[in-house]
């Protein structure tokens, strides 16, 4: 007899076999009878009248009967569950279900039989996937690292044009072509190592190398709004791989979420990005959800945490951009000469839509905040003249189906400027402390970028953006500086981009891009705001790029 068989027939032979005193009074031989009689076994428990889904047996009762079709009632059409049972009874309900379970067994047994080359076949194979999974378990990187990486390469250039003259009375788009006019080609590498310990929790390790310090690229050109958010390379550093992050989140309890790290970026430690746009990047100032002010992406030494329920959440975070620094006048947290970002988010975020609230304070003295990659020069200058309180909106849609219809991405930002007494240069000539020669200054920025996915090819997206870098908007000279208040720094930018999706690994996406008036304020030299008075002169940036991505 098989083992299971053993086991169903033990207690019922038990309570068979057990000592007990009967006598003729005990034995209901008419419900014996009447039970034996009733050979037509039930096809389902809906036939017994007194059988209720409320029963505690009910669902044992149920897989005898439908399973094994070894269960009886009494002619009645009753079962009668609350009846004592008599062992005449068990014994025959016992020999029915055991004769059912001896039909399975032959028939799994000629099944077998039938089918034993193929399961043959199908064991081999088995046991070779459980020896390649043994080997791939031997040799794998880590148990609780998982590693992924991504390479773009940059070719593209700029061409400039217009009339303006920079302040020595050369033309500004011969100086500007004869310093990024070039065609160039850059490359951006990441390796990510994301590890979790607890299934919930994620140390992020970012290595990262690149060779756009000297491109037009990279910030630092001729015109920094050229910057791609792909960009990197630092001065002196190019081909270098450095951590570029390195920061631990976890959960505390079921609402909370927490990020600390050494090297770790604002957004990190939000709950929320407060955009679609883009899926591929391509100018950098798109990339900041149209504030770039509030949302500045400091990184450096810090943390945060936010809470998250029922599609709300707020964000709180706190980091430097100089924390490894030991000198409280140069560096540290939360010291004087610390480049510190605090920040506070709230969100709402559904499925297709969401929008967000920001405030960002930030010491740009200090060097957090914005820079040549998302704002005009005048409005960068003013920015690290003393710390800033930045405010942004942004809010974001997406159609249920892919079509004609886009995502929406907007966004606009606004930002308080207050010098305070740290030395200002421009152009390596000392001008004086902040609070001496202005009170104070105001920028804004904005943008709006659409997204249509499975544009013409399933798979393949096109993007297209426009708005205002960061721009000055209004500034108060001190008095002995400069008697004025006017400024002219507006200008727009956009980019138009289609990605195609060649493999589910590699997408190439060509891009073009135009910047109406990338210095603003000092676009003929001297602009309004440092004397230059109200010019008409121009100048403008038209560029072009193929960017190639390789995911793995």
């Amino acid at each position: 007899m098989k083992l299971f068989q053993q086991l169903l027939v033990a207690p019922a032979a038990l309570g068979l076999m057990a000592p007990m005193a009967a006598n003729a009074a005990d034995l209901d031989i008419k419900g014996v009878s009447d039970y034996s009689a009733s050979s037509e076994q039930v096809t389902s428990i809906s036939q017994f009248q007194d059988v209720y889904p409320t029963d505690w047996a009910y669902q044992a009762l149920s897989n005898l009967i439908e399973r094994y079709g070894c269960v009886a009632g009494y002619p009645s059409g009753s079962y009668l569950g609350n009846r004592a049972m008599t062992r005449f009874e068990a014994a025959a309900l016992l020999n029915a279900c055991l004769d059912r379970i001896t039909e399975v067994t032959d028939e799994l047994r000629r099944l077998l039989q039938e089918f034993e080359q193929e399961l043959a076949i199908l064991k081999g194979r088995v046991d070779g996937l459980e020896a390649r999974v043994g080997e791939l378990e031997a040799t794998q990187f880590s148990t609780t690292t998982k590693l992924v990486g991504q390479t773009s390469f940059v070719v593209g250039a700029n061409s400039f044009g217009g009339d303006a003259e920079q302040l020595n009375g050369e033309d500004r788009a011969d100086a500007a072509a004869r310093a990024s006019g070039a065609t160039v080609f850059n490359y951006d590498m990441r390796l990510e190592l994301n590890t979790s310990f607890t299934g919930k929790d994620l140390l992020k390790t970012r290595l990262r190398a690149g060779n756009f310090a000297d491109s037009p690229y990279g910030g630092g050109g001729y015109v920094g709004l050229d910057a791609m958010e792909v960009a990197f390379g630092e001065e002196g550093k190019e081909d270098q791989v450095t951590v570029d992050r390195l920061w631990y989140q976890f959960p505390l309890g079921d609402s909370f979420t927490v990020t600390a790290g050494a090297m770790v970026r604002q957004d990190n430690m939000l709950a929320v990005w407060p955009s679609n746009y883009p899926s591929e990047t391509i100018l950098d100032v798109f990339t900041y959800a149209g504030a770039p002010g509030a949302y500045s992406l400091t990184k450096g030494g810090g943390g945060g945490i936010w809470w998250e329920q029922n599609n709300w959440s707020i964000s709180a975070s706190y980091v430097s951009g100089n924390a490894d620094d030991g000198n409280p006048n140069t560096g540290g947290i939360g010291t004087d000469g610390a480049a510190s970002n605090a920040t506070a988010q709230i969100a709402y975020a559904d499925e297709q839509w969401g929008v967000a609230a920001v405030y960002s304070y930030t010491s740009g003295d200090n060097g957090a905040g914005i820079y040549a990659g998302n704002g005009t020069p005048l409005a960068v200058f003013a920015s690290k003249t003393g710390t800033s309180n930045s405010v942004g909106v942004s809010a974001w849609w997406s159609p249920e189906d892919t079509g004609w219809m886009p995502s929406i991405s907007a966004g606009w930002g606004y930002n308080g400027i207050s010098p305070d007494d740290h030395d200002i240069y421009l152009e390596g000539v000392l001008l004086g402390q902040a609070n001496d020669i202005m009170d104070n200054a105001t920028s804004q920025s904005w943008y709006v970028g659409l997204q249509w996915e499975d544009a013409f090819v399933e798979g393949n997206v096109l993007g297209m953006a426009g708005g205002q870098p960061t721009f000055l908007t209004a500034i108060e000279w001190d008095d002995d500086f400069y008697d004025s208040e006017f400024v002219a720094d507006g200008n727009y930018a956009f980019e138009l981009w289609y990605k195609f999706q060649v493999t589910d690994n590699i997408s190439v996406t060509p891009a073009v891009y135009y910047l109406s008036r990338p210095y603003g304020d000092i676009t003929d030299g001297n602009g309004p705001a440092f004397g230059g008075g109200r010019s008409d002169d121009t100048f403008s940036n038209f560029g072009g790029l193929v960017r190639t991505t390789f995911k793995f």
